[in-house]
């Protein structure tokens, strides 16, 4: 991490306080409304994360037309706005005002009441889809607490603006770069923690497994952490339901853990299911992904930069 000077620092600080407290003062639908104009005014500027955009689906999904990958796109900056008018509204959110945002899919929820049976540890395994925010912060405030593996935001004071927000609740952030015993502890106790799972990794800490058709460096993390504490892996996101005007909690059947007595085998097959259960809910709701990441950035050696 580059380091910051302070100046640097209180301006962001500054910026983002401003953001968030002066959306957070406003009625929820306006927040909502006026995040959702930030969204389509950045979907219009041209720049480095539109043209990603354009990239990862024609790399991902090349059966669509160039007019519905553009809806996509169009989809994906509008959800990044939603998200934000709505983190804003958490600092003074209630359970009650909660409960009548946010749906569970009551399929899924028989899925986590089973796993929560067996005593042992459940990982929510998600990704950037829909409200991820909203995702835990509801469930610590409808359910009960979690841990979740965030990487703390470059700036430690708006880091500490955004977990006061997200922990209010009784949530707990763990940071990545050091999360390794703090999560088997959470999992060998029994407890719930929170991972996505759909950012491009670096290879000493991924494996390479598809992803949309492509190999995509994932992480291996998830799979060591299931196959080490035999927690149960539940695939889950809280997608925006445009019909219902509400947040939809889904979550799929728990992914089986594999096993084959090779460790790095085995590492590498569970990953590759755990990528394949984010597809599936990418594929379910496309419009609320975050394609403007750089997914396919590492490439097995050899292999060409897919975004030159």
């Amino acid at each position: 991490m580059a380091k910051r000077g302070k100046l640097q620092t209180t301006l962001e600080f500054a910026l983002a306080r401003t953001i968030i407290s002066g959306l957070g003062v406003l009625p929820r639908p306006a927040a909502i409304a006026l995040g959702l104009l930030f969204g389509r005014i950045a979907y219009m500027l041209p720049g480095g994360l539109n043209r990603t955009g354009q990239r990862n689906l024609q790399l991902a999904l090349p059966e669509k037309s160039e007019a519905e990958r553009r809806e996509l796109l169009r989809g994906c900056f509008e959800n990044l706005g939603r998200l934000l008018g709505e983190f804003s509204q958490l600092p003074h959110a209630t359970p009650e005002a909660l409960r009548k945002l946010i749906e569970y899919d009551q399929v899924g929820l028989a899925h986590v009441r089973a796993a929560e049976k067996t005593g042992r540890g459940i990982i929510f395994l998600t990704g950037h889809v829909g409200s991820w925010e909203l995702l835990s912060f509801g469930w610590s405030a409808l359910e009960y607490p979690i841990s979740f593996l965030v990487r703390p935001i470059d700036n430690p004071r708006v880091e500490e603006v955004i977990e006061k927000i997200r922990t209010r609740f009784g949530n707990r952030a763990i940071d990545k770069k050091s999360a390794a015993r703090q999560s088997l502890r959470v999992l060998r106790e029994g407890g719930t923690l929170g991972i996505l799972s759909d950012l491009n990794t670096h290879p000493h800490e991924g494996v390479f497994v598809p992803f949309f058709g492509r190999l995509a460096c994932t992480t291996a993390g998830i799979a060591t952490l299931a196959l080490k504490t035999d927690a149960i892996v539940i695939p889950t996101c809280a997608v925006w339901d445009k019909q219902k005007s509400r947040y939809f909690f889904y979550a799929d059947a728990p992914v089986e853990l594999m096993r084959t007595g090779d460790h790095r085998q085995d590492v590498e097959l569970n990953t590759a299911r755990f990528a394949a259960a984010m597809e599936r809910m990418i594929r379910l709701y496309p419009e609320q992904w975050l394609w403007i990441h750089k997914r396919w950035k590492t490439r097995p050696e050899g292999e060409a930069d897919l975004y030159q």
